[in-house]
């Protein structure tokens, strides 16, 4: 009876690993907030079309998200609509007048 012959099976090379590639990681640069006349003015009117677009009372993160402008900013046309007594306070929220 013949023999047989013992085969073996050379494994696969196995696949390099995939090079890792490093970001360096930049820190963001936060917008700086210029206080004038104008710009405040202009956030109070994002603050102003928030508020009618909703025709309800919104909270200042509220007003934020829809008018796309930062809390500060908003902080700053909130206080301007108030000075002008174009808004009121509605327990935590704010409401046009």
């Amino acid at each position: 009876m013949a023999e047989k012959k013992a085969t073996t099976k050379k494994a696969v090379a196995a696949e390099a690993p995939a090079k890792k590639t490093t970001k360096k990681a930049t820190a963001a640069k936060k917008a700086e907030l210029v206080i004038n006349a104008e710009t405040v003015g202009f956030k109070a009117g994002d603050v102003y079309q928030a508020l009618a677009a909703a025709e309800k009372s919104l909270s200042v993160k509220e007003i934020a998200k829809l008018a796309k402008i930062s809390e500060e900013e908003t902080f700053l046309g909130i206080g301007w609509l108030f000075k002008e007594g174009k808004i009121e306070a509605d327990g935590e929220k704010v409401k046009l007048a």
